[in-house]
């Protein structure tokens, strides 16, 4: 399959933690509480907030904190009710962007991500807009220093993966949306554990980014929608130059 996300290499390169700016808890905590209220507050009959829990308990988040946003999403406690959203638009060089929110106030979060837009050349567009360009897939994603590709291939196919990737550091396997987690449940009876378990939106068809100025405005756009407040997740189309990449590593 081509065209994998080319955004999750270069902001495992470039992007400072979101631990860092103090805005990881927040998103995990909205993860939990709506994979609670989608899937009930079991976690082992809730794939989904099972992943997100061990996410949190991953990143250090006290159990306290995992269990009152448990209960938030099955109403057992008060608490905001949170809305997933998805948005699309362009970038600057015409990269086509998706931007995967959680959100307890959609005029808040659009007006926001308009703005974002338009202030690093791009501009946010109508649902459907850039949308045709990708297929969403469930994503898994391992560590290439410690899993072979051929092993993980193997694991793959018999899990019933549909495609494995391999990338300079890390391998992805993708996976049919409703399969991701029962794949992942076949690499667990081997022993061998994801860096991150997801889902991705992956283009079909990509964009080339030339030169370094226009790169560095993708990059610059896509960290500051990733640093909001309600953004989970962000997919753009784009590819570069490895050369170039590494320069903008290297700043």
């Amino acid at each position: 399959m081509s065209g994998h996300n080319k955004w999750s290499k270069v902001k495992r390169i470039k992007a400072p933690l979101d631990a860092k700016r103090g805005k990881l808890f927040t998103k995990l905590i909205k993860e939990i509480t709506v994979s609670a209220r989608l899937g009930g507050g079991n976690a082992d009959g809730n794939p989904r907030l099972r992943q997100a829990i061990q996410l949190a308990r991953d990143s250090s988040m006290p159990k306290e904190n995992i269990e009152r946003a448990v209960a938030k999403g099955t109403g057992e406690i008060d608490g905001e009710h949170f809305d997933e959203a998805v948005y699309e638009g362009y970038g600057p060089g015409g990269v086509a962007v998706i931007v995967e929110a959680t959100t307890d106030n959609k005029n808040r979060t659009v007006n926001d991500l308009r703005l974002l837009f338009k202030a690093n050349g791009g501009n946010l567009g109508e649902a459907g807009s850039v949308a045709w360009m990708f297929e969403r897939h469930g994503q898994l994603v391992f560590d290439s220093k410690q899993n072979s590709e051929d092993t993980l291939m193997e694991v793959a196919i018999r899990s019933g993966a549909q495609d494995v990737a391999a990338a300079d550091d890390h391998v992805e396997v993708l996976t049919a949306t409703n399969d991701v987690y029962r794949v992942k449940e076949g690499f667990d009876r081997v022993g061998i554990h994801p860096t991150s378990v997801g889902f991705s939106f992956v283009p079909k068809n990509t964009v080339p980014v030339l030169d370094k100025e226009t790169a560095e405005k993708v990059i610059a756009m896509l960290h500051e929608l990733e640093d909001h407040d309600d953004v989970q997740h962000v997919h753009a189309n784009f590819v570069m130059d490895s050369k170039l990449l590494a320069s903008l590593s290297n700043q």
